[in-house]
């Protein structure tokens, strides 16, 4: 049960402890004016499974959208097992390039999407991301998921379950901000 619902115990005691976190303000979130929001940019660790997927599933949404990885080689393919699990759900991860935080080029009216807080802490103390708006994908999830583990090396039934609650959360959001839209 809980490494198809949570990936790992970690996983699960991460998630537990995030929602405190959120609701005490310690989350280093930054909330946009959604009026000035022009680009939806992922991020996770790796940028070859969470992020990726989020921002293929955006696109394919009529978004624009970027992601990248806070640690993370620039030119890395997607995760073999996030490929599969993105194919099941009908998105094609097979051109995923990562980028790397030190290759990502900002822009006026980014959010910053991450999946779990101590990412949202990373980008908060960063020079060049700092300032910019940032939040939680999962905050977007209903019920909210302020974790969204990491899957990468972990059961297939949890990469799908995390693809599919990524898939929800992008489906929120996209109404949200309207002025990232493609056209």
């Amino acid at each position: 049960m809980i490494r198809k619902a949570f990936g790992t115990v970690r996983g699960l005691v991460r998630l537990a402890i995030s929602y405190p976190q959120v609701a005490l303000g310690l989350a280093a979130v930054r909330r946009p004016d959604p009026a000035q929001v022009r680009r939806l940019v992922f991020i996770c660790q790796g940028n070859i499974c969470r992020s990726a997927y989020a921002e293929v599933a955006a696109r394919r949404a009529g978004m624009r959208t970027a992601s990248l990885g806070l640690s993370t080689t620039t030119g890395r393919a997607a995760h073999g097992p996030a490929i599969a699990a993105a194919t099941s759900l009908g998105l094609d991860l097979s051109a995923h390039r990562a980028i790397d935080l030190a290759d990502h080029v900002p822009q006026d009216g980014d959010l910053l999407l991450a999946m779990e807080v101590r990412q949202l802490h990373r980008l908060a103390a960063h020079p060049r991301l700092g300032g910019l708006p940032r939040m939680l994908l999962g905050q977007w999830h209903r019920p909210p998921l302020p974790h969204l583990h990491d899957p990468y090396g972990l059961d297939d039934r949890y990469m799908a379950t995390c693809l599919k609650r990524i898939d929800r959360a992008v489906a929120r959001l996209v109404s949200a901000f309207p002025g990232a839209r493609l056209s």
